[in-house]
């Protein structure tokens, strides 16, 4: 089942300490198992930012060696001490920037393969996702998810950790010279942490929330613009421009404002680390000065110690600036996390049943659904579809009738009863295997960017352009496709710019042709047909429709008429079942919708 992280808490702003806490863990061990795949390279990182930072932090010890020892030695007239004092400081100069160097490419190698391997990850675990995920969590929010939130992780994997860790070490082995060059100073120092601690704490409790609103008003920002896009022109149709111009506005102007709290935050941080960094710089000078005077401390070595607190808080504000990215990063992980916790509702049998030759026989014995959570929406229902029968499913909206055909889909699982294809359990069929012998053609037609050809072979993979004329010609399509300025050549773009609906519609039929399923299910399927094309499919239907299985969801009536069989749908039960010419001749329903359809033709 589901654990509904990533739809249920996808807009919470703040958390309970324990959901959040099982929420951090998650997101770390999403890190983690990405980081442990580059172990290899990990490691020798590891060394080279080691290495590198020893000798960055070397550079105080060296100038306090060559004043208190260097200088002397050379004023006796030992200029040897010169060039040994000298070659150390360059020699270190030339291992810490090299190894830097090489640090930095192998960081950049990691952060990519970690990005590379993060995305695939969100964009196949998102096709494998049950529609049940897909109608609750929006197109944006996907969207944000595959492109908001993993920039802000790349920013932070390209940059943010590397220097971040190259910085924490640097602040240790700094700390470590200064402890060696004197002790006392060494406390003066470490008294620091206390207010920079504070400091941090601070910072983080605010900006968690900051952070994770940020990523909320982000994926709504990108869900806003792309809806209103995707349906640009119901937007012309209805005048929406101002509308919409004002609902996004409102929605950048939270993001905006968002931001600027992030700054302010930040504002706070960063000038309070630089005010804590000049204060022990200045009482270890005080402190210095003092120990100067009575001789227990040399020149060269408060020279160092000066140089050592100096550059032990330059990373700590870039750590500041470091941390502002990392907590923008662990909302965007939390988000991202928990969508790959997501499960599908509709799992693959462990042990699927082998089909052999399927004729297409179905079966609802006491079948029970509802959606989600929700209420039951199809109670006892009991149907029997004998394997080659044409049934044509009519009804209100929301009777049931695409409920009836995304089950046989296995979009959903009932919640109990059971419901065969060929008395194999439909929840037991391989994936594969119910995809090959049950084809849907839904009311959109989507069309992929590529040519017509390429689209209508998603039937059949492989197929040879000869196959594909075929199902063209089968179904009424190929005269208007020969017609297209390059024919099966020509690339509909996305969403079919370059074919109108009725003709995404007729590429839809030819591709289910192809596939030449056991079950085909029509969910209204010739809603945008006008009426010539409308006849030609039903032509093109008598082919496609052959001795194979076919459930026809329609408000077409044009359409029922070649079914064998009609069901009437109302409230997730059958109230109507015969043939189109015994349900005409009665009283109910059917003949109501029949009567009424007449009458509009007229």
């Amino acid at each position: 089942m589901s654990t509904n992280t990533g739809v249920s808490n996808e807009d919470a702003i703040t958390l309970s300490a324990a959901e959040r806490k099982r929420v951090r863990t998650r997101s770390w061990r999403l890190l983690a198992t990405l980081a442990s795949r580059q172990k290899p390279m990990l490691v020798l990182t590891v060394v080279l930012v080691v290495i590198s930072n020893a000798a960055r932090a070397s550079f105080p010890i060296i100038i306090a060696w060559a004043i208190d020892w260097g200088l002397p030695q050379v004023t006796g007239g030992n200029l040897a001490a010169l060039g040994i004092t000298g070659g150390a400081y360059v020699f270190s100069a030339i291992t810490a920037g090299s190894l830097l160097g090489w640090y930095v490419l192998c960081t950049a190698k990691i952060s990519q393969a970690m990005l590379l391997d993060l995305r695939l990850r969100v964009f196949r675990h998102t096709q494998r996702l049950s529609l049940e995920f897909h109608e609750k969590y929006t197109s944006g929010r996907i969207i944000s998810r595959q492109t908001s939130d993993l920039e802000t992780l790349r920013e932070l994997l390209d940059q943010g950790i590397s220097e971040l860790v190259s910085a924490c070490v640097f602040v240790t082995f700094t700390l470590i010279s200064i402890f060696v060059l004197d002790w006392r100073s060494g406390i003066v120092v470490m008294i620091a942490a206390i207010p920079i601690s504070l400091l941090f704490g601070w910072y983080q409790r605010r900006s968690e929330v900051v952070y994770r609103e940020s990523r909320v008003v982000s994926a709504r920002l990108i869900g806003t613009f792309v809806e209103t896009m995707t349906g640009i022109r119901a937007v012309k149709a209805f005048r929406k421009e101002k509308a919409n111009d004002a609902n996004y506005a409102s929605v950048a102007g939270e993001y905006r404002d968002n931001s600027i709290r992030s700054i302010n935050l930040f504002g706070v941080l960063q000038p309070g680390l630089v005010l804590v960094g000049n204060l022990s710089v200045a009482a270890v000078l005080a402190w210095g000065g003092f120990r100067i005077l009575d001789g227990t401390l040399a020149v060269g070595v408060l020279v160092a110690l000066l140089l050592a607190t100096k550059r032990v808080f330059q990373p700590v504000e870039n750590i500041a600036m470091f941390y502002s990215s990392l907590q923008a990063a662990t909302a965007a992980l939390e988000k991202v996390s928990g969508l790959l916790e997501e499960s599908p509702t509709v799992v693959e049998p462990a042990r699927p049943q082998p089909l052999g030759e399927v004729a297409g026989a179905l079966k609802f014995e006491d079948a029970v659904f509802g959606y989600g959570d929700g209420p039951v929406i199809m109670d006892s229902f009991d149907l029997d579809i004998p394997a080659g029968q044409t049934v044509a499913v009519v009804g209100q909206t929301g009777a049931g009738k695409s409920t009836l055909a995304k089950l046989i889909a296995r979009f959903y699982d009932l919640r109990s009863g059971t419901l065969t294809l060929d008395s194999v359990p439909i929840d037991q069929i391989a994936n594969d295997d119910l995809r090959r012998h049950v084809v849907m053609v839904t009311q959109e037609s989507f069309l992929f960017s590529g040519t017509v050809a390429e689209n209508i072979a998603l039937g059949k993979p492989g197929a040879s352009i000869e196959e594909i004329i075929l199902a063209a010609r089968a179904v009424g399509a190929h005269e208007f496709i020969t017609a297209l300025p390059e024919a099966y050549d020509t690339d509909v773009n996305k969403r079919g710019g370059r074919v109108s609906a009725g003709q995404r519609q007729l590429i839809s039929f030819a591709r289910a042709f192809l596939a030449d399923p056991a079950v085909l299910i029509l969910d209204e399927a010739t809603s945008s047909l006008d009426i010539p094309s409308e006849r030609a499919v039903q032509r093109g239907l008598q082919t496609l429709l052959g001795n194979r299985t076919a459930l026809i969801i329609a408000h077409r009536l044009s359409t029922v008429q070649i079914a064998d069989r009609v069901l009437v749908v109302h409230d997730g039960k059958i109230v109507e079942d015969g043939s189109p010419a015994e349900l005409i001749g009665s009283a109910g329903r059917f003949a109501a919708l029949h009567k009424a359809w007449k009458d509009s033709l007229v």
